[in-house]
């Protein structure tokens, strides 16, 4: 029989009994968590749950055939994504060995053999042994002694299962092994790489607004995150800002604001159409750890305040509601911050009265250029309404409705579609009536945006007929007005369309 092998552990959780499992002073002492056989390893982790793992180690190889291991891969490698190579070396065969030694492991490949059971008695200490065999772990263990059928019950005495041996397939670590063909002995770099999921990162920026000033002083940091069950030993590491094919993350989170894309090519290096954000210095990847690192600092940005709020065809507000506060700044190589940003969540935060900075709000990003335009909503404004109602709303002729027609387009003197059968011609003239009201001591501009204006392809010919306020037209489906709004004071405006619809 081989040296007996006792694994010492707490309860074993799936199997309903207080069995403990023991390690002998002769067997293999527990990993050191420090110790790792990496070599030079490079981390290259894409946006959400997917890196690159490039592991060069020195190992001594023998001519011909054999089988060598390496232990502490990544425990979520993709196997098939595996590069090996080494001079005069051919790969013939790997195996990717994932069952991990803990005590519920062990138990499981026990099935079918025989184990001892030491039991304690709590009163006198007597101890006494008892051979068994492992019948089953399905809810519980099950092992059959001499004759008879039982249990292992969670009952509170202390009952510790002692194994022959540890089975060949159960790793400390997780382990790949490759069998290869060398045509010389002796030692050279071996390269190793991988993709594997489990690693990840995303960006976090803390931006505080200065209102006296109307500048905003933001910081950028990475978040890294290591769920691979593997940590990785003083490794090169490189971030990539951006979703190769393969990769499940997303560019682009929800986001309650507006980003007009900027055509600036920031002063970073890139790798095909990503932007890369190095580590600096040589990093220790723990796993199950979240580390975080400063990517930007930029003080003084201008940024100013903007009220949003965004009207659907016709509403007919009961009661008014509130805008939308949102931070409006560049990430412009002049007046902005200057940099590509990757995508994340951006926390904006406003000194106190007593110069303590508080938090106002949250918004997400994409991956923005540099040269774009942010406009990110905070929150609703306490003290600003806008109330907007379908003042009137009448049938008009169409004598009415061809009167303010504006051209007609005709291409080279020909008709380009004919129409047959076309839908009944009835014409609406609607005016909205949008209250806005200012709780705040002091003049405030409202972006009253009315959208819902394209609606079908047969009404696209709407026409706006008059405003108490000249509009911008940001597409065809939406009309942007900037609504002055005096302090302690209200404001209404009406806007007159007319419509197929």
């Amino acid at each position: 029989m081989n040296t007996k092998t006792y694994l010492h552990a707490a309860k074993i959780a799936a199997l309903s009994a207080t069995a403990l499992v023991s390690v002998g002073a002769a067997s293999q002492s527990a990993p050191d968590p420090d110790e790792s056989a990496q070599g030079d390893v490079s981390v290259t982790i894409y946006n959400n749950n997917l890196a690159l793992v490039q592991d060069i180690r020195q190992l001594d190889i023998e001519q011909g055939r054999s089988k060598v291991e390496f232990p502490d891969v990544s425990a979520r490698i993709q196997p098939q994504t595996l590069s090996f190579y080494s001079p005069n070396t051919t790969i013939i065969e790997q195996n990717f060995d994932f069952d991990l030694l803990t005590p519920t492991k062990l138990m499981e490949k026990a099935i079918g053999q025989t184990v001892t059971l030491l039991r304690t008695n709590p009163a006198t200490g007597t101890e006494t042994r008892e051979r068994a065999t492992v019948l089953s772990t399905a809810g519980g263990v099950v092992v059959r002694i001499g004759s008879r059928i039982e249990v292992l019950r969670d009952d509170g005495l202390p009952v510790r299962v002692i194994f022959d041996r540890v089975p060949t397939n159960l790793r400390a670590r997780p382990t790949l092994s490759v069998n290869i063909d060398s045509t010389r002995a002796g030692t050279r770099p071996v390269s190793l790489r991988y993709l594997s999921s489990g690693l990840g990162w995303s960006s976090d920026y803390v931006a505080l607004y200065n209102e006296d000033t109307d500048t905003i002083d933001m910081q950028g940091w990475v978040t890294l995150t290591n769920q691979s069950g593997t940590t990785f030993h003083q490794a090169d590491t490189l971030l990539v800002a951006g979703n190769p094919n393969g990769s499940r993350g997303r560019g682009f989170g929800s986001s309650r604001g507006r980003i007009n894309p900027g055509t600036e090519s920031a002063n970073r290096e890139r790798l095909g159409d990503f932007y890369l954000y190095p580590i600096e210095g040589r990093t220790t990847i723990a796993n199950a750890q979240t580390k975080q690192v400063s990517f930007l600092d930029v003080q003084g940005v201008p940024a100013r305040k903007v009220y949003t709020r965004n009207v659907g065809w016709m509403s007919n507000d009961s009661n008014p509601i509130n805008v939308t506060s949102a931070i409006s700044f560049s990430s412009s190589r002049n007046q902005g911050l200057g940099d590509a940003l990757p995508a994340g969540t951006v926390r904006f935060y406003q000194r106190d009265s007593q110069g303590t900075p508080q938090f106002i709000g949250e918004n997400r990003i994409g991956h923005t250029p540099m040269g774009s335009e942010l406009s990110l909503a905070t929150g609703d404004a306490f003290d600003i309404t806008v109330q907007a109602e379908v003042e009137k709303r009448e049938t008009i002729t169409s004598s009415e409705w061809e009167r303010s027609a504006r051209y007609r387009v005709i291409e080279e003197g020909e008709v380009v579609q004919q129409v047959d059968v076309e839908r009944p011609k009835k014409y609406y003239r609607t005016t909205m009536r949008y209250t806005l009201t200012n709780a705040k001591d002091e003049a405030i501009d409202v972006d009253l945006t009315q959208g819902g204006l394209n609606r079908y392809w047969w009404a696209n010919d709407y026409r706006v007929v008059s405003e108490d306020i000249v509009g911008e037209q940001i597409n065809y489906d939406r009309r942007k007005w900037i609504v002055p709004v005096p302090a302690e004071g209200k404001r209404v405006i009406r806007v007159t369309f007319e419509t197929r619809y």
